[in-house]
């Protein structure tokens, strides 16, 4: 086996800061204020166990699903992420090793990369926005989306903050002029691995959103420029929700709902699936991890809408405990970007092929044959681990 191939996500992570300069492994690892959902969103799985067998296991584990009607090989779909400077390729490599290992990517509207790229690397790829601008410009983004072929779309709220710093976020400049080239210099020089391979490519690091530029040229915004944009747009109503489903006509996630009443309210405007995600614990610090809140959303809807999990997963068996309490697959975030980081497209087939050959090994154990048959008998539930948001602490 190549010295490059990685055995744990925890070992990507290891590399991916070894190779980045601090500033932009910084930007991975960041989550909010005190970073008590972050840390949270990890620890949580910690707190289940499982239940396995002896005997009397399958010689063979299916772990293929759909999602939003794609089918795909494993219960694991890439989580739109922004601008990813981690590696030259970015969003296109990301796309390519999922297309490899038989899954869905989510492309950022804050992508490096733009969709027309991306589906040309994968085919099964949903597009993400946020609800910025008006509604004629969400309409354009919606078109060019469609256009380019993009199976499915993401809509992310569970992202509210817009003053507060991340909790150990580095400085990020706004463009990569001379005067941020020359403070960001001794960290590349640190990294010359990063640097050199950015050098070959003859271009810097790109912080701009061509997914954000508008039809018939100019300029796309930069991240903060877009990001901009969106703090200056009034946060949307469930009329608003349900008009985006409306205009999209087609597969729809809403990402970022951890309450059993906002789940309901989910489903009255029509969405195709839900992620229960607090935004990789980079937002509204406080919110429980998700896979607490779980349980309860996918109990009160899980027979009506498609219901994902984000954030925390970094194991195969993280994987088998989500969909045991009722996720039919799961989105990851860092984990691949950890993967992008220290070895590019490789890295990423190898983060995947990790958390596959996880839930190969849980299957095994618990004897189950397929990931269809995972009940919440599989895992064991310490009294008090759920969180039932929204249901008066009831179902």
């Amino acid at each position: 086996m190549s010295d490059a191939w990685f055995e744990t996500v925890a070992e990507a992570q290891r590399r991916a800061k070894k190779r980045l300069p601090r500033s932009v492994y910084s930007a991975l690892l960041a989550g909010s204020e005190q970073g008590v959902s972050y840390r949270g969103n990890t620890e949580a799985f910690g707190e289940l166990g499982f239940a396995p067998h002896v005997a009397g296991a399958s010689a063979k584990r299916e772990l293929d699903t759909t999602v939003m009607g794609e089918p795909i090989a494993l219960p694991v779909v890439i989580s739109p992420t922004g601008v990813q400077a981690v590696h030259p390729e970015g969003e296109v490599a990301v796309a390519r090793a999922a297309a490899a290992r038989g899954t869905a990517i989510g492309l950022s509207s804050f992508a490096s990369k733009p969709i027309e790229e991306v589906v040309a690397a994968n085919p099964r790829t949903f597009f993400q926005m946020y609800w910025m601008g008006d509604r004629d410009f969400m309409v354009r983004q919606m078109d060019r989306a469609r256009a380019a072929g993009a199976r499915g779309l993401i809509v992310t709220l569970d992202w509210s903050f817009s003053h507060s710093r991340d909790r150990g976020s580095p400085w990020i400049p706004d463009r990569l002029d001379l005067k941020a080239l020359v403070r960001l210099a001794p960290q590349g020089l640190a990294r010359p691995r990063w640097t050199l391979a950015w050098a070959r490519t003859r271009r810097l690091p790109d912080l701009t959103t061509p997914n954000l530029a508008e039809p018939g040229g100019g300029d796309p915004p930069t991240f903060f420029g877009a990001y901009g944009q969106w703090m200056q747009t009034p946060p949307p109503s469930w009329e608003d929700v349900a008009w985006m489903r409306e205009q999209w006509g087609g597969p729809f996630l809403l990402k970022g709902v951890t309450r059993v009443d906002d789940a309901r309210r989910a489903v009255d405007a029509g969405v195709t699936a839900i992620s229960v995600s607090n935004h990789g614990g980079n937002n509204l610090d406080g919110t429980p991890a998700p896979i607490r809140a779980l349980p309860a959303v996918a109990g009160a809807v899980g027979d009506q809408v498609e219901v994902l999990l984000d954030g925390g997963v970094r194991r195969g068996g993280d994987v088998v405990k989500a969909l045991a309490l009722g996720a039919r697959a799961v989105l990851i975030g860092r984990a691949y970007l950890w993967g992008l980081a220290a070895n590019g497209q490789a890295g990423v087939e190898n983060v995947l092929d990790v958390l596959r050959n996880g839930i190969d090994s849980t299957l095994l154990a618990l004897a189950r044959s397929s990931i269809h048959e995972l009940t919440p008998e599989d895992v064991l539930v310490p009294t008090g681990f759920a969180r039932d948001l929204g249901t008066g602490g009831r179902e």
